[in-house]
This record gives C-alpha cells, sequence and structure tokens, in this order.
C-alpha cells in the first residue's frame, strides 16, 4: 500500500501544492492545519511522514516535533520552514535536533521536496 504522509502548514498554498506533489507521486497524502489538527489525525492514523511547519499560530512547531516524538518514538519528521531571515537555519537545525530527520527550507520546489522525502522514506 502507498505510504502515507501528514502535512502540516498553517498555509492552504503550500499544504495544497505539497499534496498535489506528493499525490501525483503515488503517496497517499492527509493535511492538517495546525499542531492540534495534526496531533489529533497522527492519533486516528498514524503515517510513515510528517512534513511539519516549524511556524504556525497555535502550537509551535517545535514544541509540536517534541510532543509527537514523545509518544511516537517511531515518527519521522521533515520540518519545514521559510521567511528568508537568518533564523531559519538556525530553526531548522534547532528542529533537526528535537528529533526531525530532515529538513526543508521554503520556498523548495518539487524535486527538491521529492528528494527529501525519498531519502527520509528509505
Amino acid at each position: 500500500s502507498a505510504m502515507r504522509i501528514l502535512v502540516t502548514d498553517d498555509g492552504e498554498r503550500i499544504r495544497e501544492a505539497t499534496s498535489d506533489i506528493l499525490q501525483h507521486e503515488g503517496y497517499e497524502v492527509a493535511v492538517a492545519r495546525d499542531g492540534h489538527e495534526l496531533m489529533r489525525e497522527y492519533r486516528k492514523q498514524t503515517a510513515d511522514l510528517v512534513l511539519c511547519d516549524v511556524f504556525m499560530p497555535g502550537k509551535d512547531g517545535l514544541e509540536l516535533i517534541g510532543e509527537l516524538l514523545k509518544d511516537f518514538p517511531q515518527a519521522r519528521i521533515i520540518a519545514m520552514s521559510g521567511g528568508g531571515h537568518h533564523g531559519v537555519l538556525n530553526v531548522l537545525q534547532m528542529a533537526r535536533h528535537l528529533g526531525a530527520k530532515d529538513i526543508l527550507a521554503k520556498p523548495f520546489g518539487s524535486e527538491k521536496l521529492l528528494e527529501v522525502v525519498r531519502r527520509v522514506l528509505v
């Protein structure tokens, strides 16, 4: 059966574009708008991979990574962050330190997305 990926981002455009690319590649995709929705969705049905934006209202992505891995130590997470400011790499490194398997700086194209996803799902 298809690998299941959960995409979490408060930006609808990013959620839709990312889902489209992944579905086109044959992955099964579910989306969440924020951290609370992600946790609910993951508890309902775990995923092979979580793509998680680091800056989201309601529940900070870094906090979320910690919470998800505490409850599901085997969860595979790719942290995403954008904004183009110098803080991005620091935040992504922190996400990795907290247990994210890989990181994606926004904006990213479909090739970069698929490359990182494949690398983590091997």
